[in-house]
């Protein structure tokens, strides 16, 4: 009897254990598997913290990123928090050109992690647990696009202690950051130049660059399968870029990421006539 009542007493402290444990297990897509991970072990009252949405995908298979390019369709979350969270928009890490031909997509392969700011507002309660959780669409595509589906979530404690980094999930956050395009420089300078068909975007970095790859953060302005012809000035570089077929109405301003050849990769934006601009 004493040993039943024992073992009663363990399953209940390993169930207690595995409904609290600060990661769930992944929840899976088409052709890979999605899970909802926190970088630090509990939630403190009136303090940001970070979730991060954790795509793995099998290898050919690749999502989008905000602006998915040509065709495809970005992930997208509805959150599902306690009164007092509050989630930011999703932190997109640079992304890359997906597509050789006439069709040229912007997303990611193998795995990425999506960050997601989450705000405690000052009185959220302490002591206690918080559910958190999301209902995710996502279009995973190869040669052929397949939708997708998933719900995740997660229980985090709240506490009022400043919150402590959690050792499982903080290299995938420390990854994830290394992979967010940078705020230009303040010394950087970008112009845009409408050319009738194109646009030569130049920039002056105080610097010379050997290449240049230009994301646009709205879709539908430039096209995306057309060559992006670089020329190298002493201090910066013009980039042409041939508008797309689908604009409606004239651009009067691009924001987006640039990426160099060194890999370095920054938010900017730059406007058609009225001086330069520069960051994001």
């Amino acid at each position: 009897m004493r040993i039943a009542i024992a073992m009663v007493r363990v399953l209940a402290i390993l169930t207690l254990l595995v409904s609290y444990s600060p990661q769930a297990c992944p929840a899976a897509i088409p052709h890979g598997s999605v899970e909802l991970i926190s970088e630090n072990q509990w939630i403190t009252p009136g303090r940001q913290s970070y979730l991060g949405l954790h795509f793995t995908m099998e290898p050919g298979w690749h999502t989008y990123w905000v602006n998915p390019g040509d065709s495809g369709q970005s992930p997208r979350a509805t959150w599902q928090l306690p009164p007092g969270l509050t989630a930011g928009p999703i932190e997109w890490p640079t992304p890359h050109r997906l597509g050789k031909s006439t069709i040229v997509d912007y997303g990611y392969t193998d795995a990425v992690t999506l960050l997601v700011p989450v705000r405690a507002s000052a009185n959220f309660p302490a002591q206690q647990t918080a559910q958190l959780g999301a209902d995710l669409k996502i279009l995973i595509c190869r040669e052929i696009c397949i939708p997708g589906k998933a719900q995740v979530s997660l229980t985090l404690p709240v506490k009022s202690e400043p919150p402590a980094s959690d050792e499982r999930t903080h290299e995938l956050f420390v990854s994830a950051r290394k992979s967010l395009p940078r705020p230009a420089p303040a010394g950087w300078q970008f112009h845009l130049t409408d050319a009738k068909e194109s646009l030569v975007l130049s920039a002056k970095l105080g610097r010379r660059v050997m290449g240049a790859v230009f994301f646009p953060l709205t879709e539908s302005q430039i096209d995306n399968s057309a060559q992006q012809r670089f020329r190298p000035l002493p201090a910066g570089f013009e980039l042409t870029l041939r508008k797309s077929d689908l604009l409606v109405a004239p651009i009067k301003q691009l924001k987006g990421v640039l990426v160099l050849s060194s890999g370095e990769a920054y938010e900017m934006e730059a406007r058609v006539g009225g001086g330069s601009a520069t960051g994001k």
